[in-house]
């Protein structure tokens, strides 16, 4: 069946919501919504995918994907090693402009689309581009649990970062005391509750500066801080940077 198709190909296809899909493929997999937002998860590491952010998915990875709206796909699936610049596990990075807009350049070459001359070249410029965005990305792995009662405390969690939120509400909401919800999140997450509501404040504030029409103070209010000081501290505190000079780096 791989012998059939090209090397490349684009596959471009709009998907309403459904239960996860499990799947593994034989090809080499970069999974990126143009629009919308999936869910990918790969053993117990999950990551959720907006337009600025997309999955490189090695052949023959056990995956999972959830889809709770529409999403357009615009993902790109090569032969093996196509691209060696791309390493041999999965990951997921931060898409630049120049990436998102190469990955849509392309979005009709399909399976069984014909093929101008340059569709193969451009695919391989295409996944160099994106190896170099891997290689200086940040871990954005949601934080997951195993107890599906800390999954919804997680997802209370994350759908209220943008406004004032505490462990014993969340606690509350999941029918938790708090005591015993702060123990479970150190034994089944890893980390506290309060360094779970940092980091998913920080992978909300990553993606919403790749988009050039929201100032750095929008994005703050976004991402839960009541000051542009206290987001810029714990900004730099995650990434290294500030969150400007980290916008900066994603246009390079």
């Amino acid at each position: 069946m791989m012998a059939d198709r090209p090397r490349a190909y684009c596959f471009f296809q709009d998907i309403e919501p459904r239960p996860p899909l499990d799947a593994v493929f034989d090809r080499d997999y970069l999974l990126y919504a143009a629009s919308g937002a999936l869910r990918v998860a790969v053993a117990r590491d999950g990551w959720l995918l907006p337009p600025s952010f997309a999955a490189w998915v090695p052949a023959n990875t056990p995956i999972s994907v959830d889809i709770d709206n529409p999403v357009t796909t615009c993902s790109v699936l090569t032969s093996p090693r196509f691209c060696v610049s791309l390493p041999d596990t999965p990951t997921v990075f931060q898409m630049s402009p120049m990436a998102r807009q190469m990955i849509q350049y392309c979005k009709d070459w399909g399976p069984d689309a014909p093929q101008p001359p340059e569709a193969e070249p451009f695919f391989l410029t295409l996944l160099n581009v994106c190896a170099g965005l891997v290689r200086k990305s940040l871990d954005v792995k949601r934080p997951t649990a195993t107890d599906p009662v800390l999954r919804r405390a997680i997802d209370l969690t994350d759908v209220r970062l943008a406004g004032t939120i505490t462990a014993g509400e969340v606690a509350h909401g999941v029918g938790l005391s708090e005591r015993s919800m702060q123990r479970r999140f150190r034994e089944d997450v890893g980390m506290t509750w309060s360094e779970t509501l940092t980091r998913l404040r920080m992978i909300r504030s990553i993606q919403l500066l790749a988009h050039d029409d929201l100032s750095i103070i929008q994005i703050a209010g976004e991402s839960g801080f009541s000051s542009l000081s206290a987001f810029n501290r714990a900004f730099r505190s995650f990434a290294g940077s500030t969150p400007s000079e980290f916008r900066k780096v994603l246009k390079e």
